[in-house]
């Protein structure tokens, strides 16, 4: 018997083959095969032999030899399936009335069966029918499907059946099908039929689409009401298409009597928050006032008006308007725009008063105050927050990740970003192009850039060029240029074009490793192969890479043939490497042409006083020392920071304040006495001011780099890598001395500066002293 079963499934499959194959007649074959071999016991088989004689075209019409079959298959192996194929054979083929006989025969019926009839009757046209026994299988106590619905639903409509109709809208709104486009079309067309705009509008509202059918269908309307001229306008809206809409709404006002109500305004002035058109809505807001259109108490239109004034830029109206509204009528949204607006401003404390104040947070006003928190460098506060999202809002989205891991990346907190990344995988927002990215830059910007390409090239999905870029970039900082390179190349290898923007991040590997020629040969590429013409951020690249290696010459000239004005970048690039060359003549012409752009440039300043200590030039550097100090330009304090237990601990050159801080005086005291016994001779030139060598030792010995070191050895255990931060360039003395405290100390000790980051291991840096 299992191997007849078996068999009969193989005819069977090859029945259900022959309906979509070429010689459709094969199947009248595998019937005269399958009578041979005795297998027409199979109800199964029989079944499908009967589907296949009911939808194949061959010869002679399908009826026939789907009667004889029907006959054939005896009475006790006939079940709903076998009756019910006989039955759409006829429905469908429009000859009711043996549809209608072979229904009467029925032993059994089921939804399908009653389904098949109304069907059957909708498209012949007979409405009634229908209808009647759509209500007929009601009272079985049978459920409707979505295929009964929409066919009865369009009987309704066709003969204007309300009652009916409404009662049948109440089962989609039963049976959760609201949801369901054909349905929802169905039930949106029926009300049209019947009139009913108002009706039709609520149920426009919560459709997911179809604007075709209800322009359609305003388009065919003899009378349009302001209910109907509002279904169409919010329709727009409510699809993200606020031009359409405000386009409406001007046809409105130019083709028609019809004044706007409350629900005209709010969809107009929700098309202008989302399109940002300040003008628009002062208008609407104008015509508000002018016609007495009451808005107290009206929560939907003074949430509108916020949200307008908010995403417009029109903060301070907003709020004014929000402290004049009822608290507890006004919904996230509102709130969440307001949030937004000043979090644009850089008004942070603002906008957390009004997170604060804020009922029932959804993720998105989390992530805008989180988001806020970050792009304006509170990292710390941004961690908070999200620990208290965790513990008490909602769950995270891809954009809420994405931010508090760039703020990980930031603090160089590489512990609680792999926690980060860890929910990321669980949720399944790993996969988002911006998380995926983000945890590729906090690895890398946290230490980590084995961790970074590991997820890199986990990527299964497609790599976008900001994956590529990321990575790139990642690898150029750790001072990896082969290999940054390397991937360029695998990127074009496989068909990804590049763009602008990971040009720079090509350049940037050339620049950390010297690499000029290949270097100059991209420049070249950009230009000539793939048609990107150089901004002034590529010219900035090209003027950092001759002159870090060199060739200041030939940086100065290129600076001459650049087709724009050169920028304050460009000068700083040289300028930079004017004082590891030693050349205080180009210096001063550096330092000249970037203080007349930016004139309150306190690096400036700093870098041409460096240049002339560099040179023995104490003099020259007293005096520009003594220019920035009459001229209060203030220079950016240099400190490093490190994150231990869950905590950020920041270190200024001779800090006093940390509560360590006796402890940590006396380790590093420690350290420089004993990297001195290993040969360490301090770079006194790094000293920047006329004092006496002992004084200069000093100052050396208490920079903020060292002091985070020797807090950190003292609060971690041994071998743990440390990993400090500095938001300067990291100074040739402090750059020799970590490389003799990794040898001493044996530790891996990472030093992110602003340009790229340090790996010091066994008193070698991976950097190669070209930095």
């Amino acid at each position: 018997m299992a191997a007849a079963a078996g068999t009969s499934d193989y005819y069977a499959r090859l029945l259900q083959l022959c309906q979509t194959a070429a010689n459709p007649s094969a199947g009248r074959s595998i019937h005269a095969h399958a009578i041979k071999v005795g297998l027409l016991v199979s109800t199964y088989l029989c079944n499908n032999l009967l589907s296949y004689y009911a939808g194949s075209g061959v010869r002679g019409g399908p009826f026939r030899d789907a009667r004889r079959l029907f006959e054939e298959i005896a009475a006790a192996r006939r079940n709903v399936f076998t009756w019910n194929t006989l039955l759409s054979l006829y429905a469908k083929s429009g000859r009711l009335a043996d549809a209608r006989s072979v229904f009467a025969e029925m032993p059994e019926r089921d939804a399908v069966s009653w389904t098949v009839m109304v069907v059957g009757l909708n498209r012949a046209g007979r409405f009634w029918e229908a209808v009647e026994t759509f209500l007929d299988m009601v009272g079985e106590g049978l459920t409707p499907t979505q295929f009964t619905l929409t066919n009865v639903l369009s009987s309704c409509a066709a003969t204007e059946a309300s009652g009916i109709g409404r009662k049948v809208h109440s089962f989609v709104v039963k049976l959760g099908l609201s949801s369901y486009v054909p349905v929802a079309n169905s039930v949106l067309n029926m009300y049209g039929k019947f009139g009913d705009a108002e009706t039709a509008k609520a149920v426009f509202e919560r459709m997911p689409g179809r604007m075709d059918l209800a322009v359609s269908m305003f388009e065919n309307m003899e009378e349009r009401s302001i209910v109907s001229w509002n279904a169409v306008i919010a329709g727009y809206n409510q699809n993200g298409l606020d031009g359409t809409a405000l386009k409406f709404f001007s046809l409105m006002l130019s083709d028609s009597s019809m004044e706007p109500d409350v629900f005209t305004a709010t969809s107009v002035l929700s098309s202008c928050a989302n399109l940002r058109t300040l003008k628009m809505g002062k208008q609407m807001h104008s015509y508000i006032l002018r016609v007495g259109m009451p808005y107290s108490g009206q929560s939907r239109m003074t949430n509108a008006l916020i949200s307008m004034y908010a995403k417009s830029g029109s903060v301070e109206t907003a709020r004014k308007i929000m402290d004049q509204a009822v608290i507890s009528d006004l919904n996230v949204i509102s709130f969440t725009a307001l949030l937004e607006g000043y979090v644009k401003l850089g008004d942070i404390k603002q906008a957390r008063e009004i997170f604060d104040v804020m009922n029932n947070r959804d993720v998105i006003a989390w992530t805008a105050m989180i988001v806020g928190y970050q792009q304006n460098g509170q990292n710390d506060e941004a961690m908070d927050l999200f620990r208290s999202m965790i513990k008490s809002g909602p769950d995270p989205n891809s954009y809420t990740l994405a931010a508090i891991l760039s703020a990980c990346a930031s603090l160089a907190c590489l512990d609680y970003g792999e926690q980060i990344h860890c929910k990321a995988i669980r949720s399944l927002q790993e996969q988002s192009v911006s998380v995926s990215n983000a945890i590729i830059t906090m690895y890398a910007r946290s230490g980590s850039v084995t961790l970074a390409r590991r997820v890199f090239d986990r990527i299964c999905w497609c790599k976008e060029t900001v994956t590529w870029t990321s990575m790139i970039v990642s690898l150029a900082q750790h001072g990896l240029g082969e290999e940054a390179l390397g991937l360029f190349e695998e990127m074009l290898r496989v068909g990804v074009k590049p763009d602008r923007i990971i040009y720079i991040g090509v350049f940037s590997a050339c620049i950390h490793a010297g690499f000029v020629d290949k270097g100059k040969a991209y420049y070249e590429q950009m230009r000539n192969e793939h048609g990107i013409t150089p901004e002034m951020s590529h010219y900035a690249c090209m003027v950092d890479l001759l002159a870090r290696a060199g060739l200041l010459t030939e940086a100065q000239e290129f600076i001459q043939r650049m087709p724009v004005a050169p920028d304050a970048i460009v000068w700083g690039s040289l300028l930079s490497a004017c004082r590891v060359q030693k050349n205080a003549d180009l210096a001063e012409l550096a330092a000249e042409r970037l203080l007349s752009i930016d004139p309150d440039n306190g690096g400036a300043y700093s870098a041409l006083a460096n240049v002339y200590s560099a040179c023995g030039r104490w003099k020259d550097a007293a005096r520009i020392w003594k220019l920035k100090k009459d001229k209060a330009v203030k220079k950016e304090t240099g400190f490093s920071w490190t994150h231990l237990h869950s905590k950020v601990h920041v270190f200024g050159a001779d800090d006093v304040l940390h509560p360590q801080r006796d402890a940590i005086y006396k380790k590093a005291a420690e350290m420089w006495e004993e990297i001195k016994k290993a040969g360490f001779v301090p770079d006194l030139n790094s000293v920047l001011h006329d004092v006496n060598d002992e004084l200069k030792e000093e100052l050396l010995s208490r920079h903020s780099e060292k002091l985070a070191i020797a807090f950190g050895l003292i609060s971690t255990p041994e071998k743990t890598t440390l990993r400090i931060m500095k938001n300067l360039r990291v100074c040739n003395d402090c750059h020799m001395a970590i490389k003799f405290i990794s040898k001493v100390v044996e530790r891996e000790i990472i030093v992110r500066d602003t340009t790229r980051l340090h790996h010091f291991r066994d008193g070698f840096c991976s950097c190669k002293d070209y930095w």
